[in-house]
């Protein structure tokens, strides 16, 4: 969302006034570093998880079948629920305090929230560097899920609120590239330590999350808060000089007075987890976590989690195994940058159709590749086959961080109307955490069960949610998040029957239909 203005278009046609301030751009990165966090902790665990002082020191079952591959073939020697708990435990505690988290986003703020979850991220990454055994180890990633589900409930929702609506989609996903950055930065951070002699490498490795948990707690403290946000607490006067400051012009009475109504009605909504199942906002609810549950089912984040195990299991070695983690992370990065400068121009549709195709394809190489190349106990694969599967693995990465990596968080923040918004929020951060977690738990033991074949169970997920997006996912590109019922909604072939008009405010005189005027949608057949 690089900067630019909150043009909430009226059905007559007129926008919003607003300029490209650097409050907005500003802003808008510092409350994206909760996501360099949270790719921190992604990708630093696969990287120490890799790590023989590590795993003799907390996992020693599994440090003795890495050094002797006879006890275990190739795809069973990382075979460990303890192993893959370390992992998990993070997202399973993400998922509990995501319902907190919705609490104090509505009550206290986007703002608070966002410091909230850096405060569990300082706490939990000096449990981890101080580790002295098993128990202390998931504390502390129990401390940093904590801020995970904290930083995923508020960050998406303000950076879609601060955010002028024609670049909303590209500065929403300055969080996603953020995460990005933060599985680089980790994978880096691995491939030095492991040179550490004396046993402290990966003591370091955790201990260098502390880095964006105090960018995070920082940025909070230093950003504003949302106009959205200060409006629904009752603060008007201070929204409405937000506004101003960001929007860069005193014309700001319409979107304010827009604003103040969509707050109103948000607050006749008592019960906001109980509306969010109401026959009208069905089609948001549908899709977010459709969303969540086909991101995760893509395989990217056993690839991301593990890709040093991964590529150690294929027969790398250790130095070889991070150096190409540290590839396909610079790839993931590379990627989500193309994504901020595409997705306001060609539209969210697009990107995920591609993708979709992009990513089944290189799955189905990869998993030729291995079926016929990579046996139980086979010492090595061929130079030639190794470079090809990296090649296909980045191939993969690139497709989904530029369009289910970011999109899956931005559709959902852009679509639920206001009195749902943060309720929406968290089940969607609470779907994704619970399959995060279960993909975590799952992905080594289904990596000794299945070997190859892996690849193709993803991939057979990958064309599912190709076909979902085809008919069911709108094009939101460009339409404020206001008038998503109007424009959008009510305009799809499919999800319009979910629209009833008597649970829609009527609209006279071109007025906007406030009641359901925050929902989202758009008619997949006019983008295609």
């Amino acid at each position: 969302m690089p900067a630019g203005g909150f043009s909430s278009v009226t059905p007559a046609g007129v926008e919003f006034e607003a300029k490209i301030t650097p409050i907005v751009i500003i802003t808008c990165i510092m409350a994206a570093t909760g996501g360099l966090m949270f790719g921190y902790d992604v990708g630093v665990s696969g990287g120490v998880t890799s790590m023989p002082d590590f795993l003799k020191k907390f996992f020693p079952v599994v440090y003795r079948k890495t050094r002797n591959p006879g006890i275990d073939g190739n795809y069973c020697k990382y075979d460990n629920q303890g192993l893959q708990l370390f992992t998990s435990s993070l997202y399973l505690a993400g998922l509990t305090a995501t319902f907190f988290a919705s609490y104090t986003t509505r009550r206290l703020g986007r703002r608070l929230t966002m410091l909230i979850a850096g405060f569990f991220f300082i706490a939990g990454v000096v449990l981890n560097a101080a580790a002295q055994d098993l128990a202390m180890l998931i504390i502390g990633r129990i401390l940093l899920g904590c801020g995970v589900g904290f930083a995923n409930q508020a960050v998406p929702l303000f950076l879609s609120e601060i955010a002028p609506t024609r670049i909303r989609g590209g500065c929403n996903i300055l969080f996603q590239l953020n995460v990005t950055i933060g599985i680089l930065f980790a994978n880096l951070v691995n491939y030095g330590t492991a040179k550490i002699t004396g046993g402290w490498g990966w003591r370091l490795s955790l201990g260098l999350a502390g880095i964006p948990a105090l960018l995070l707690t920082v940025g909070a403290l230093l950003v504003v808060d949302s106009p959205n946000s200060l409006i629904e607490r009752g603060r008007l006067d201070e929204g409405k000089a937000v506004l101003r400051k960001i929007r860069g012009t005193d014309k700001i009475e319409p979107e304010f007075l827009e604003l103040v109504e969509a707050s109103r009605i948000a607050k006749e909504v008592k019960h906001p987890f109980r509306n969010l199942l109401k026959r009208r906002n069905r089609p948001q609810l549908v899709i977010a976590v459709a969303l969540q549950i086909f991101q995760q089912c893509t395989g990217i984040n056993a690839i991301m989690f593990y890709a040093p195990v991964l590529f150690d299991t294929l027969g790398f070695g250790n130095d070889a195994a991070l150096y190409s983690a540290v590839i396909t992370g610079a790839v993931n990065v590379l990627s989500t940058v193309v994504s901020i400068y595409s997705v306001d121009k060609v539209g969210r549709r697009v990107l995920l159709l591609e993708a979709g195709v992009q990513m089944f394809i290189s799955q189905v190489i990869i998993a030729i590749i291995l079926a016929f190349k990579v046996k139980d106990h086979s010492d090595d694969l061929h130079k030639g086959f190794a470079i090809l599967v990296v090649v296909m693995i980045c191939t993969f990465v690139s497709a989904f961080a530029w369009s289910w990596g970011p999109l899956g968080w931005l559709i959902p923040s852009e679509t639920f109307p206001l009195e749902t918004r943060s309720a929406g929020q968290s089940v969607t951060v609470c779907v994704n955490l619970l399959f995060t977690f279960v993909i975590a738990q799952a992905f080594l033991s289904m990596l000794c069960h299945f070997k190859y074949g892996i690849f193709l169970f993803f991939s057979g997920w990958v064309v599912i949610m190709s076909i979902f997006t085809l008919f069911l996912i709108p094009e939101t590109k460009n339409i404020p998040i206001e008038e998503m019922t109007e424009r959008v909604w009510k305009q799809h072939w499919f999800w319009k029957r979910f629209m009833d008009d008597d649970e829609v405010a009527d609209v006279t005189n071109g007025d906007i239909a406030k009641k359901n005027g925050h929902a989202n949608g758009f008619d997949p057949t006019s983008q295609l």
